[in-house]
């Protein structure tokens, strides 16, 4: 088996077929396998999955990164490739990627960009802006600084598995930072993913404020500096309007508490002083001659 791609699924009925169809339109040599992880779900996305021929594991911890981690663990493929389950995927996305490993040993992974197939016209423009940056900056370094979990390929023997304790957005860039430290990771522009812009409905600021600097940026360094899932995921999008109210309030507490501890840090160039003044006592205290 070449390919092992996984999707990880929470009530993802009205998509995943449309997923599951793309990817089997694949032409690639060496065999793709589907893995669809049920992580919870409720509605019909399991039967739909099995009917058309995936693999269905079971994940009960909630979490797209518990269910991305399982879904690795049950493949079988070379490659292990992070899909989603609202994202369709091009005939020759996956012999794209194939090319790029097969050109180079050193390759540990090949990634590429997600455009936004519907929804606001902003978050199509978010998204093209987004990774053109990516895309510049790879060719200026040679270094992938941003990844979507919905393009990600990366071989099996040096797949570094999931940190579980994170949570969406961060599961990804710790993912990237790991492949980086062993190996060359190749972004392909011209070869990407087409998910739905869903979750984009609920407006520019609250993707910003909430999904982007609260749930992904935040959470990731948070829950990295503690070593547990201090922050959780920014909710489903299917939640409640209240739910989203929720949300904002939560976000903007956490917002006004960074703030608030930022206004009683001294200034840079007071803490260097400081650091200063200590090293002198330090060396004085150490040798009252002062000599080094």
């Amino acid at each position: 088996m070449r390919f092992s791609v996984v999707i990880p699924c929470f009530n993802e009925a009205d998509y995943v077929a449309a997923t599951i169809a793309s990817l089997q339109a694949q032409r690639v040599e060496g065999g793709c396998e589907i893995i669809v992880v049920d992580n919870n779900c409720t509605d019909a996305t399991v039967p739909i999955a099995e009917n058309l021929g995936a693999t269905v594991v079971t994940e009960h911890e909630r979490g797209v990164c518990s269910a991305r981690q399982r879904g690795a663990q049950a493949s079988r493929g070379d490659i292990i490739v992070s899909a989603d389950a609202d994202t369709s995927y091009d005939p020759d996305w996956l012999d794209k990627i194939h090319r790029r490993f097969a050109a180079d040993d050193r390759v540990v992974a090949v990634v590429g960009p997600c455009r936004y197939r519907d929804g606001p016209r902003w978050g199509r423009l978010y998204a093209r802006l987004l990774f053109g940056l990516v895309g510049v900056a790879y060719r200026l370094t040679g270094r992938v600084f941003y990844v979507t979990a919905t393009n990600i390929a990366m071989r099996r023997d040096h797949f570094p598995g999931y940190d579980t304790t994170l949570t969406q957005g961060g599961d990804e860039l710790d993912l990237l930072r790991k492949l980086r430290r062993q190996g060359r990771v190749v972004y392909d522009a011209g070869n990407p993913s087409h998910s739905s812009g869903r979750r984009l409905t609920r407006g520019l600021l609250y993707n910003l404020f909430v999904t982007l600097l609260v749930h992904y940026l935040l959470a990731y360094l948070l829950n990295r500096l503690f070593g547990r899932r201090v922050l959780g995921s920014a909710p489903a999008f299917r939640t409640s309007r209240r739910a989203a109210a929720r949300q904002w309030q939560i976000a903007g507490g956490i917002l006004a508490a960074a703030l608030l501890v930022i206004s009683f840090l001294p200034p840079a160039g007071r803490v260097v002083q400081t650091y200063h003044s200590i090293l002198r006592h330090v060396s004085v205290t150490a040798d009252p001659d002062g000599r080094p």
